[in-house]
């Protein structure tokens, strides 16, 4: 699909590697502002340091939303489903771990960097 090529150009470098869209709307803010909102679940591809023939999928975790550079003058958030994941003889579950998140934030860690180097880190006001 061509808008999935084109927001493909946006997101994080490799996202689209581990996670395929699924959504892409328009959502109306607090104020009424129109946000874009990409939403995002993982593929059915255990970790890399995981055998495929070991673990299976078991749903998804709770999702997450996470801000990354606006286009257009507009918000846009990716709200991303990570699955579950478990062994298939020991039931032990594991999760990926995907560092295009800005660790203990809600921004993605390009966006972090960019407002770090401005000077605009929002997490020093919190």
């Amino acid at each position: 699909m061509i808008s999935d090529v084109l927001i493909g150009q946006i997101l994080p470098l490799k996202l689209l590697e581990h996670f395929e869209i699924t959504a892409v709307q328009n959502v109306a803010d607090k104020n009424g502002d129109l946000d874009i909102e990409i939403h995002l679940d993982e593929r059915n591809i255990p970790p890399s340091s995981y055998l495929r023939t070991d673990y299976e999928s078991k749903g998804f975790i709770s999702r997450k939303r996470v801000q990354d550079f606006p286009l257009r003058g507009k918000a846009v958030y990716l709200v991303i489903r990570r699955r579950r994941w478990r062994h298939k003889e020991t039931k032990e579950e594991i999760k990926s771990d995907y560092s295009f998140i800005a660790e203990g934030a809600k921004l993605t860690s390009e966006l972090a960097d960019f407002l770090k180097g401005t000077g605009r880190d929002p997490r020093r006001y919190h």
